[in-house]
């Protein structure tokens, strides 16, 4: 007998009611949530590897809010509160940091 594995894949996002949050479902319909905090901390464009270089990146961003998304295919590029709009999240970094 051969079992096949698939991996999850991004079918669906949304921001929470309250913005906290990036709200994700996948193709097995799970439902997954990851805290716009913890995407903030986690982008990963260059001006944040930089910051993060150079000692300047934050250690935390209390109340961050997700303020748009767009959906690239590969990815989403979220924008939040603090004005932040340049990070990509490949779809399967958004599972990962959802940990799947």
């Amino acid at each position: 007998m051969t079992m096949t594995l698939v991996a999850p894949t991004v079918a669906g996002y949304e921001a929470s009611a309250d913005l906290a949050s990036l709200l994700v479902r996948t193709a097995q319909d799970d439902a997954l949530s990851v805290s716009a905090e913890t995407l903030r901390l986690s982008c990963k464009c260059a001006h944040c590897t930089r910051a993060r270089f150079d000692g300047r990146f934050p250690k935390a961003f209390p109340g961050i809010a997700i303020t748009d998304i767009g959906d690239l295919g590969y990815g989403l590029n979220i924008s939040f509160s603090d004005g932040h709009n340049r990070g990509i999240y490949p779809k399967s970094y958004l599972l990962n940091l959802a940990g799947q």
